[in-house]
């Protein structure tokens, strides 16, 4: 799979150039499933108007409108109750996954429960653009700043397919956002190496080569 990870969508040219290049072909020939469920698990953020706003391209964060030739739904937590075959050709046949930002302990739990996490291994040729917690997802551990909602195993761990955590959202003092000085705090309870990274910044993995892509601000912190 190829990941590209953003805090806040893609929300300027280097990113969407990455996105393009990722893809390998243009935007308006590419097909897309938005996953919104992360937004469900967030206090601050859904069910309800935040979601829609997702789902339907409206909301402040760029991804759903950027003119797929199509774009469809995949709500995890519905498809413990559907036969495979109803639901797997679709995320095979699809270029990109476009994965809300919310809760990402939530949005870990649903893609165990649901198989997507299985899955993943073999969309060798898909796309996975994450936003915040659709980005945090698919690191090793986000670290307690991170966690309002556990599943019921109490399991906090994700699902570790970088070998890197982001804290995204990174800001200048006094501007709402996470502080680098708050990133640091952040860091330096981990176990491994991290990114901060603002709006204006994106994470691109491909076979475990990792590049940022930003016309913003970002932070590296060594394990």
């Amino acid at each position: 799979m190829k990941l590209l990870l953003t805090s806040g969508g893609v929300t300027n040219q280097s990113i969407r150039d990455a996105l393009v290049d990722l893809l390998g072909k243009p935007i308006a020939e590419s097909t897309a499933l938005c996953i919104p469920t992360a937004m469900y698990g967030h206090p601050w953020v859904g069910p309800g108007a935040k979601a829609w706003q997702f789902i339907s391209g409206t909301s402040e964060n760029p991804m759903v409108d950027l003119g797929w030739k199509s774009v469809g739904v995949l709500e995890l937590t519905a498809l413990p109750s559907l036969e495979e075959e109803r639901w797997v050709p679709l995320v095979r046949e699809a270029d990109v996954l476009l994965v809300a930002g919310g809760d990402v302990l939530y949005l870990c739990h649903w893609m165990r429960e649901s198989g997507l996490a299985d899955l993943l291994p073999s969309l060798s040729e898909t796309v996975w653009v994450g936003l915040s917690a659709g980005s945090m997802v698919m690191t090793p551990e986000v670290g307690d700043d991170f966690i309002q909602w556990r599943p019921p195993s109490g399991d906090d761990s994700t699902l570790g397919l970088v070998d890197f955590s982001i804290c995204p959202h990174l800001a200048p003092d006094g501007m709402p956002g996470n502080s680098l000085a708050e990133a640091e705090q952040w860091a330096a309870g981990l176990t491994g190496q991290a990114y901060a990274m603002d709006d204006a910044t994106a994470i691109k993995v491909v076979d475990g080569v990792v590049e940022v892509v930003s016309e913003g601000h970002w932070e590296h912190f060594p394990a």
